[in-house]
């Protein structure tokens, strides 16, 4: 009898215990995570529209945690590019808005913004969403402000229908 009670005990405790890890696993938040092959179809047909204008571009995609995940260089870009398209997709990735936004507004209303490091003000900096759920930025530089900028939404447009 007693080797029952201990038996029963011991599966009423093991079923309380993993219905509460199951409870508390299932309580965790889901979200969408960019993937590596979204963040290279975006750059890639950025990377496309760039060269049939003649432009000479940097194209970051980074993560929602800021993380670069997939980045394209022309050859003949500006090297000093590289550092700026990456801290463009880190803006947009940071605070879920474009670059551009900084410069336009921000700047104005929160004067001295423009000196924190990383932050960059002018155009060519996006984010990624899937929904409302921000996953990654992408940032292009190489070009003027706003020929970056129209790369970034080539690259987007590109992969529109993978972020639903």
């Amino acid at each position: 009898m007693r080797i029952a009670r201990r038996a029963l005990a011991a599966v009423i405790v093991a079923a309380v215990v993993a219905s509460a890890g199951f409870n508390a696993a299932s309580a965790l938040e889901q979200k969408p995570v960019l993937s590596v092959e979204v963040a290279e179809k975006a750059a890639m047909a950025c990377d496309k529209h760039a060269r049939a204008k003649g432009w000479k571009m940097n194209i970051a995609v980074l993560d929602d945690g800021g993380g670069l995940l997939y980045f394209r260089r022309d050859p003949a870009s500006f090297r000093g590019s590289v550092d700026i398209s990456i801290n463009k997709a880190w803006t947009a990735t940071q605070f879920g808005f474009p670059t551009r936004l900084f410069g336009e507004s921000i700047v104005k209303a929160a004067d001295g913004i423009q000196y924190t490091p990383r932050l960059i003000i002018f155009p060519g900096g996006l984010p990624i969403k899937a929904g409302e759920v921000l996953i990654g930025g992408i940032g292009v530089s190489g070009a003027t402000g706003d020929q970056d900028e129209e790369c970034a939404k080539v690259g987007l447009d590109a992969v529109k229908e993978m972020l639903k």
